[in-house]
């Protein structure tokens, strides 16, 4: 399973970390993606989801 958010699509970002010598290596900054029991046309589906898309209240979470 791909780490995406499945309402925005945000995938994980790639860079450099720059050491104090100014060495670069490789990295990844991850989405914060949390696990929700969310209602989709009538039904409950669990859905991958950013926090930031749950924070502007792009799903409807299921009780």
């Amino acid at each position: 399973m791909a780490r995406r958010c499945d309402i925005c699509g945000k995938q994980p970002q790639t860079g450099h970390k720059i050491s104090h010598s100014h060495i670069l290596t490789k990295r990844r900054w991850l989405p914060n993606l949390q696990t929700v029991r969310v209602n989709v046309d009538g039904r409950i589906k669990r859905l991958r989801v950013c926090t930031r898309c749950l924070k502007a209240g792009k799903v409807t979470r299921a009780l």
